[in-house]
This record gives structure tokens, sequence and C-alpha cells, in this order.
């Protein structure tokens, strides 16, 4: 679903809202094509313990991608990392293991 429907607490759009499907356990992943700043908001919102909430929005994506490289924090993976503030910024970003921001 997307990140910023589990942020507003409602899909724009009419669709089934992201709460309910968490609450129903149905909710497996966060996405967001328009708004990619709703990512971490969203996973933190969930009400979810901290390696659950980065699962929706790291593992689970990568792994439906088929991106088997990423997507946790493990021995001989890609290591695309990003260091947040709480309130969501920014403070670095690694691509592959290399500073990049």
């Amino acid at each position: 679903m997307g990140a910023p429907n589990l942020l507003l607490r409602r899909s724009t759009s009419g669709n089934l809202g992201a709460v309910e499907a968490l609450a129903a356990k149905a909710l497996d992943l966060l996405v967001s094509d328009y708004y990619p700043e709703a990512m971490w908001p969203a996973a933190l919102s969930s009400g979810l313990p901290l390696p659950a909430a980065v699962r929706l929005v790291a593992t689970t994506p990568a792994r439906a991608a088929g991106l088997t490289d990423r997507g946790r924090i493990a021995p001989g993976l890609r290591a695309d990392l990003v260091a947040l503030r709480p309130d969501g910024t920014v403070v670095s970003t690694l691509v592959a293991g290399r500073r990049v921001s």
C-alpha cells in the first residue's frame, strides 16, 4: 500500500485504508511513487515495533522487486543505507557501502 495512505490514515481515492489493512494483518509493504518522504514517517506511525516497521519499507519491498542483495543489513549484502533523523530528514546516504551524501 502507499505510505501516504498510512500517514494520512485514509485513502485519498476511497479505497481500502492502510490502517485497516494493518489492523487485519494484510499490509506487507509500503511504497510511494509521488511522495517518497512519507515512507519513514508512515513506518514510524504504524505502531509496529521498529524491526517490523523497517520491514514494511525496506525488506519486503526489496524482496517483492526481486532485489535479493538489499533490503536488510547483513554480511555480503549491498549496503544501501540511509541515516535519518527522528523527523525523517536525511543525515547521510550510502550506496553499495560508499557514502554519497
